[in-house]
């Protein structure tokens, strides 16, 4: 069985791949051949979300257990989504469209905040 913050980790990674493949989907693009272009974006934002985390405090047992710190992963996402845009745009040289950045960071935030909602109740179960 994973230890709780491998199973918060590989959920947060979970709710990225989810949250990029129904943002390819919405636009058509779900097939295999956008395989490098859903990586360009997964990447980048999976990298920010954990630089960014662990600042917030995102992996810490008294922060996780308490559903009043919801709003941490959320107002985390929505720094390290733009953060992600930049890099993305940098790796693809490609320019960074501020409207992308905004709807990048408020899907990734709704779906992490939709994963770490879920995460909360499954521990707060277990115990």
């Amino acid at each position: 069985m994973l230890k709780s913050n491998q199973f918060l980790i590989a959920g947060d990674i979970l709710a990225i791949v989810i949250v990029t493949v129904i943002g390819f989907a919405t636009h058509g693009e779900a097939d295999l051949s956008f395989l490098p272009r859903m990586l360009a974006a997964f990447v980048p934002l999976t990298v920010s979300w954990f630089l960014l985390a662990p600042w917030f405090g995102l992996f810490q047992q008294e922060i996780t257990s308490n559903p009043r710190q919801l709003w941490r992963p959320v107002f985390a996402m929505l720094f390290a989504a733009p953060l992600a845009a930049v890099v993305r745009g940098f790796l693809l040289n490609a320019p960074i469209i501020p409207i992308f950045a905004v709807v990048l960071a408020s899907t990734s935030a709704f779906g992490i905040l939709i994963w770490r909602g879920l995460y909360f109740l499954l521990s707060r179960n277990s115990r």
